[in-house]
């Protein structure tokens, strides 16, 4: 599945298509508020616990140095969990990693530049690799253009229907502007 999942991330973001997409793409566009309001993930038990995923509240910023600061909030197990992860420019484009946190890719897929933003992910964690695609928006409720957007680059990256999932508000750990501190 993950030689699979490659190949078709090779067809779609070929060399070519890179350099246009990216190159059209000011990370400072990216920044702020958003919540994760859909999910594709290749992740192992994924599919068995996505009903129970809740929008999660992510907040972007930029560092000195170019880097990409993501603050996220997300429920787990009866608390809201924050993290921090600072992504490093890869020397592609605007592409961002951080190996040592697990984050081997990080890149915006598709946006409108306003109120969604399509997010690539290629993830490893605790020997397991996989990737994701999740719906940035900046509201709790995407427009319908934001879902075809996320479910087209979903499809068209090999996940199935199983593997996608619309998130459930919790308001006990997303809030306006940003993520809740605990």
């Amino acid at each position: 599945m993950r030689a699979v999942l490659v190949a078709l991330l090779a067809l779609v973001l070929g060399p070519g298509a890179q350099a246009a997409w990216l190159g059209r793409l000011d990370p400072k566009q990216l920044l702020g508020s958003w919540y994760i309001v859909a999910v594709a993930s290749g992740e192992r038990g994924f599919a068995v616990e996505k009903a129970t995923k809740n929008i999660e509240g992510v907040v972007v910023t930029l560092t000195p140095e170019n880097h990409l600061k993501v603050l996220s909030s997300r429920h787990r197990l009866e608390r809201c969990h924050l993290g921090v992860v600072e992504l490093l420019r890869q020397n592609s484009a605007w592409v961002f990693q951080n190996p040592a946190l697990g984050v081997l890719q990080y890149r915006v897929l598709g946006t409108n530049f306003r109120d969604f933003a399509v997010v690539f992910s290629q993830l490893e964690q605790q020997d397991e690799a996989f990737s994701t695609v999740e719906l940035y928006s900046r509201t709790q409720r995407a427009s319908p253009e934001a879902m075809s957007r996320f479910t087209r680059w979903s499809q068209g990256l090999g996940f199935l229907a199983q593997q996608q999932a619309q998130l459930q508000a919790d308001v006990s750990t997303v809030a306006p502007g940003g993520p809740r501190p605990p």
